[in-house]
């Protein structure tokens, strides 16, 4: 049984407002989905890495991946227009490559801040239930609007978690969750993910450790913040 990784690299990332898109950004001379990528290439339990990556970038990607000893990249594919068709992409280049019981663990290139414990989990947890989700819980108190400037209830914050990916399923599962979506048009429409399209098709999610670390770099600020990690050290203090 293999663990395969698919990253997703195929956005335009307008909201930086910079000139090229974000995971090709350089933060101290290392391109964002570099670190991401390295994360994933030093893991012990990941076996591949298909990136789904941004037209008119492939050849850029494999000259870095190259540059950064990324020896676990086994295929580039072109992204498409949303994230699940992007995913699909990735998920048919595995075909005859990936066995059903393999599990796939997807991935936003523009999460670079991925550690070894969270992708470990994710995966032990696939195991165990079937798939993973990393996840968090949500610290600050939700309220619902009664109009643009008032609200008169709030939800339970002890009901809630905040879902990240990395998130893991079995490649045959997914792979048929993925055809009935967009046969039955299910789940893949508006600001979802693999997660809400899975829960739509009428799975349970199984919750798996995640990060504050873990930012999607998003903003020129998420970069900010992101340059700021990158030069913290855990106080031996700390639990």
């Amino acid at each position: 049984m293999s663990n395969i990784a698919i990253i997703i690299a195929a956005g335009r990332g307008e909201r930086t407002l910079q000139d090229i898109p974000k995971q090709f950004i350089n933060v101290y001379d290392k391109p964002i989905i570099i670190y991401t990528l390295e994360n994933f290439q030093k893991h012990p339990d990941i076996d591949g890495i298909v990136v789904s990556c941004l037209d008119g970038w492939h050849d850029i990607l494999r000259a870095y991946a190259k540059q950064y000893n990324i020896t676990k990249l086994m295929d580039i594919v072109t992204g498409g227009s949303t994230v699940h068709e992007s995913y699909r992409n990735a998920l048919n280049v595995l075909d005859g490559k990936a066995k059903d019981d393999d599990i796939v663990v997807l991935h936003d290139g523009i999460r670079p801040m991925i550690n070894e414990a969270v992708l470990s989990d994710v995966i032990v947890t696939c195991r165990k239930y079937g798939n993973g989700v990393s996840s968090l819980p949500y610290n600050e108190q939700i309220f619902i609007k009664k109009d643009e400037i008032s609200t008169v209830k709030y939800i339970n914050r002890e009901t809630l978690r905040r879902v990240q990916t990395p998130q893991a399923y079995y490649f045959g599962k997914l792979r048929k969750a993925y055809e009935k979506a967009f046969s039955e048009k299910i789940g893949i429409y508006g600001p979802s993910y693999t997660n809400n399209m899975m829960v739509d098709l009428g799975e349970t999610l199984y919750f798996a450790s995640g990060s504050e670390r873990n930012i999607k770099i998003t903003t020129t600020e998420d970069i900010e913040i992101f340059k700021a990690l990158l030069g913290t050290k855990r106080d031996s203090w700390l639990k």
